[in-house]
Order: structure tokens, then sequence, then C-alpha cells
């Protein structure tokens, strides 16, 4: 009982426990025939946005940084880690080209952020998001003009082309991976250093902290993890091409950030699921499918920033109800044992 009570107390331990009961119902419907094709088509870009969410959020809310080219590291990563895997698809299993495309997308996407982040980190705000936006469309425009990557038809990706059931394992272990390390880092040293910095540059420049270090190390680590991310995202569909990966999806990736929360690793996981079954969950409505969509969406702005509803929205959440069960039991035996003393 004490070991469960620690669990519940621990935020983090209650996100990785609620994030595998989830993929475990998913494995579950998705193995015994429970889901249909079009969830079923959800997953793999569901467990992509959540890691997207995640390691945007470490720019966005931890080190207070606005990026709109988010979908352009995703795209750098998807390019090289397919263009990689095709090459060994002759050579090497899934279990073995995956992770290593997989590899090779986030080292390329976090050299390219390494890149754009010497001279652009130097730059705040609007700025920077200026300068971001622009770097995202010219990845964008230069990839689909080169032929390597297929130039505007796409990159041919059927020879690695793998299904929903074949992919699920290593989307799990990314997502997993990717939310532990945010944890860890918001948690740690560094973490602390990084929300110095997005607190108050200069009394953290007063004090010794790297700034320039800091962001740079931010920026690269968010860009590796896009990078993955795309490299498995690729591995998906038959034709992948540039265009998709817009300032569109970058905003896209921005809105569950911000509807999730700032800084918030859950809040960020459960908006990245949310979002991406909105779509499908409102297809019944038609042509008014994404009018639902955006009503929703403000509501949950609403929802989460408000601050009479985030008082309402804490007293509602499973986790402190649990806590707050625990601790009332705790306060009743202390009282009951205390009386049965006085008593003696």
């Amino acid at each position: 009982m004490d070991r469960v009570k620690r669990v519940f107390k621990n935020k983090n331990a209650v996100t990785l426990v609620l994030l595998a009961l989830f993929y475990a119902v998913i494995a579950w419907m998705l193995w015994s025939g429970h889901i249909t094709r079009q969830f079923t088509n959800m997953i793999i870009p569901m467990s992509m946005y959540i890691v997207l969410a995640v390691s945007l959020n470490l720019v966005v809310g931890f080190l207070g940084e606005l990026n709109l080219g988010h979908a352009g590291f995703m795209s750098i990563g998807l390019f090289s880690g397919c263009l990689l895997s095709i090459a060994l698809s002759g050579s090497l299993p899934l279990i073995a080209r995956l992770p290593l495309s997989m590899l090779a997308g986030g080292i390329c996407a976090g050299i390219f952020g390494f890149a754009v982040g010497m001279p652009a980190l130097r730059l705040k705000g609007d700025y920077l998001a200026i300068v971001t936006l622009a770097c995202g469309e010219i990845v964008k425009n230069v990839i689909t003009n080169l032929s390597i990557t297929g130039g505007a038809r796409g990159l041919n990706t059927q020879p690695i082309y793998s299904g929903a059931k074949a992919l699920l394992p290593y989307a799990v272990v990314l997502v997993f991976v990717t939310v532990i390390v945010m944890m860890h880092i918001k948690k740690s040293k560094q973490g602390r250093a990084i929300m110095a910095i997005r607190d108050n540059r200069i009394a953290a420049e007063s004090i010794g902290l790297n700034v320039t270090y800091y962001k740079l190390a931010v920026f690269i680590i968010a860009a590796f993890f896009a990078g993955a991310a795309g490299a498995l995202y690729g591995h998906f569909f038959a034709n992948v091409k540039a265009v998709t990966f817009d300032y569109n999806m970058s905003i896209e990736i921005l809105v569950i950030v911000v509807l999730g929360g700032m800084g918030s690793v859950r809040g960020s996981v459960i908006a990245a699921i949310v979002l991406t079954a909105l779509p499908e969950i409102f297809r019944d409505f038609g042509d008014y499918r994404m009018l639902v969509y955006a009503v929703v969406l403000i509501l949950a702005m609403l929802f989460t920033n408000s601050p009479e509803l985030r008082s309402l929205r804490e007293n509602i959440t499973p986790a402190k109800r649990i806590r707050e069960g625990f601790r009332k039991r705790h306060v009743a035996r202390v009282l009951s044992g205390g009386q049965e003393k006085g008593g003696k």
C-alpha cells in the first residue's frame, strides 16, 4: 500500500503508468481486431505527435522561446532516415534497420538544429519565431526540389512500408524514451538552469549560466527527437512529400503544446492524443466536422487556461482524487489510533 501511495504522489510515475495503460489497450485492440481501420491508421501519427509535442515543449515551455519550424526538423529526419532505410532494405531486417534509420534521422535533424540555432538563438521572441518559420519553409522547398528525395512527386517508400502492427513497438519505445528524457531534464540541474533562463535571462547570466549553450542544447535535443519521429513516420506511408511538413504542421504541434500546458509533459501527451483523435471522432458530422473540431478546441483552451476552470480541472483529476483518498484514510487512521491511546 505504501508503494502505491508513493506512485500516486509522483506525477511523473502517474504519467508513465497512464501512458503504459493507454498503449496496452491500443495493442490489445489492434491484435484482437476490436479497432476500426480509421483508428488503426491513427496509432502511428498519434505517437508521432506525442513525440513532436513533448520535444517542442522543451523549447516553448521550458526555455520560453517560440519555434515555428519544428516540422522542418521532422522532415529532415524523415527523408534522411528513410533514404538510409531504403538503402539497407535488402540487407537488414526491420528490427535492425528501423532503429538505425531513426537514429540517423535524429542525428541529421540535430545537426541542422545546431546549424540553425547558432545564429537564430541570438534572437528572441517574435524575431526567433519568424526565423524558425522561414527555416522550416526553406527546408520544405529545398527537399521538394532535390532529385534524391523524389522531387515534387515525393519519395517512394514502398520498399520500407510497414503497417501499424509492425511499427507499434518502435513507436511505444520512442514515445517512452522521449517522455522519460524530458521528465529527467525538467527535474535535473540543467532543467532548472533552462527554466531560470526562461524566467529571467539577465539574472541567469549574472550567476554564470551560459545562456547560449543551454539554448543551443535545448534546440538540438528537440530537433533530434523530431527527426527520429519523422523517420518512424516515413515507414508508415508508401509515399511521402515535403509539402506535407509546412508551417501548418508546425502550428498544429504548437497548438498541442499550448493546449496541454506550457512546460507540462503529461499535458502534451494528453493533448496530442485528443487532438489527433478528434477529427476522426467527428467524422460523422460530415461537412461540419472541422467546425465542431474548432469549437471543441476553443472550449478546451478556455478550460485549460481560465483560472476558475483550472481549479475545477485540478479537482476532478483522477490522480489528485486518489491522493486525496489516501490522505483522508491516513488522517482517519491517525485519529482513530490517537483515540484508542486516549481511551487506554
